[in-house]
C-alpha cells in the first residue's frame, strides 16, 4: 500500500506541473464566466443557464484533463526511462498502475473542487441559490471522470498518447449516445451494422446515466435509488477497466 501511495504522490506532483492542465482550467473558467452572456438571452432563466453551462464545463474540461494526463502516464515513464528504475524495485506492476490511478483521482478531485468553487461563487454573486442537487450533479460528474480515467489508464498501457486520447474521447462521445445504438430505425433490422452497434451498446458504458444537469439546474429532485445505482454502475465499470489495465501492463514488454 505504501508503494502505491508513493507512486500516487509522485503522479499528483508531476500532473500539477503539466501546463496543459492550467490551459484547460483557464478555458473552463472562461466558459463558466461566459455563461452569463447566454443567460441574458433568456429573460428570467439566466441562473438556470449559468448552472447548466457550469456543470457542462466541469464535465467536459474534467474529461479533457483526464484524457490528456491519463493517456500519457505510462508513455512518459518510458520516455524518461524512469519506468525501468521503478519496475526493478520490489513493486508489483499492478501496484504501479493503481498508484498512477490514485494520483489521477487526487488530481481530478482537486480540479473538480476548484471548478465547483468558482461556479458556486459565481452563481451566488449573480444572486442565485445552490441546493443539494447542484452538488449531487457534481458528484456524479466526478464519478464519471473516474470511469473515463480508468479507461485512459488502460489505453496508456496499450498504445501511444495521441491514439489513446482519440480512442478515449471517441468512447466518451459515444458513451453519451449509447441509446442511439439500440433504438435504430427499422431499415437496420437484420443488418451487420445493427449487430455491431448492439454489441457496442452493451460494451460502451452509458455515460448519460451520470448526467443530471437538467435536474440540477431546475432544482428537480432525483431518486436516491437512481443515484445509488449509478454509483454502483460506475464503480463496476471502473474496477473492470483497472483490472484490464493491470493485466495489460503486466504483459507489456518494457
Amino acid at each position: 500500500m505504501n508503494r502505491m501511495l508513493a507512486v500516487a504522490r509522485n503522479t499528483f506532483r508531476e500532473s500539477v506541473r503539466d501546463k496543459v492542465l492550467y490551459v484547460l482550467l483557464f478555458f473552463a473558467g472562461v466558459t463558466i464566466f461566459g455563461s452569463k452572456a447566454l443567460g441574458w438571452i433568456s429573460i428570467g432563466q439566466d441562473i438556470k443557464i449559468v448552472k447548466d453551462i457550469a456543470l457542462a464545463a466541469i464535465s467536459l474540461f474534467g474529461v479533457l484533463i483526464a484524457i490528456f494526463v491519463g493517456t500519457s502516464l505510462v508513455y512518459k515513464e518510458i520516455d524518461k526511462r524512469t519506468l525501468y528504475t521503478i519496475i526493478t524495485q520490489p513493486m508489483h506492476r499492478y501496484e504501479f498502475i493503481l498508484g498512477k490511478y490514485l494520483g489521477l483521482m487526487g488530481l481530478l478531485l482537486a480540479v473538480t473542487a476548484i471548478m465547483t468553487g468558482v461556479s458556486a461563487v459565481y452563481v451566488l454573486l449573480l444572486g442565485g441559490g445552490l441546493d443539494a442537487m447542484f452538488f449531487l450533479a457534481i458528484l456524479l460528474i466526478y464519478w464519471k471522470l473516474l470511469l473515463v480515467t480508468a479507461f485512459a489508464v488502460l489505453l496508456s498501457a496499450l498504445t501511444s498518447p495521441i491514439l489513446g486520447a482519440i480512442i478515449v474521447f471517441s468512447v466518451y462521445a459515444f458513451g453519451h449516445a449509447t441509446g442511439v445504438f439500440r433504438d435504430l430505425p427499422p431499415q437496420f433490422d437484420g443488418t451487420v451494422a445493427k449487430q455491431v452497434l448492439e454489441i457496442a451498446y452493451y460494451l460502451i458504458p452509458n455515460l448519460s446515466n451520470f448526467d443530471i444537469r437538467a435536474e440540477a439546474a431546475n432544482g428537480v429532485p432525483v431518486a436516491p435509488a437512481y443515484v445509488a445505482w449509478v454509483l454502483v454502475y460506475g464503480l463496476a465499470y471502473t474496477a473492470a477497466l483497472l483490472i484490464l489495465a493491470a493485466l495489460a501492463f503486466e504483459d507489456k514488454d518494457v
